[in-house]
């Protein structure tokens, strides 16, 4: 299946988590077998090529990172919710377009000098890629890149993360 077939079954959802916001639903690609090989091929041809490991954001970022993980070797990170995870090694609150979120950083689970890219559905206004990039960091690894599904380029998320590398196969 080509890309674009395969990012046309995104769904919007309106008013959802919240009035106003509208929801870019990544579920009917992630059902269609076709689709989901297209988009996490996509994703792969924009992964720095000394990437070791990817950092995956909670939820639907999981689903893209393990199936990078899997497909090209690389370690998986889960990059959780608190309260998620039985040890931790940061933490880290930031702003969203609809209000507030923490993440954390599994302890032992990125190596100083350990490339890592940070995977994730969405980039709006960039505070989850930014706050991923910055627990990825304080545990000494080195951020090769952020990939994205879909970027939402009125929300400012590239500007947010300014001076790294960041790839959406979409942008609306």
């Amino acid at each position: 299946m080509k890309l674009d077939k395969a990012l046309g079954l995104l769904r919007e959802v309106p008013d959802f988590p919240q009035p106003g916001v509208v929801f870019r639903d990544l579920t009917p690609v992630l059902a269609d077998p076709d689709a989901l090989r297209a988009v996490v091929d996509a994703l792969q041809d924009k992964i720095h090529p000394d990437t070791e490991v990817v950092a995956a954001i909670e939820s639907r970022g999981f689903l893209l990172g393990a199936a990078l993980g899997y497909g090209w070797r690389y370690g998986v990170v889960p990059l959780r919710k608190p309260g998620k995870l039985p040890a931790v090694a940061h933490r880290i609150s930031y702003d969203l377009e609809y209000g507030t979120a923490t993440l954390e950083l599994p302890t032992g689970s990125v190596s100083p000098g350990q490339q890592v890219v940070v995977v994730d559905d969405v980039l709006a206004t960039g505070g989850t890629a930014a706050a991923a990039c910055a627990l990825v960091e304080r545990a000494g690894g080195v951020v090769t890149g952020v990939s994205v599904v879909l970027e939402i380029p009125g929300l400012g998320g590239r500007e947010r993360l300014a001076g790294r590398s960041v790839n959406a196969l979409l942008a609306l």
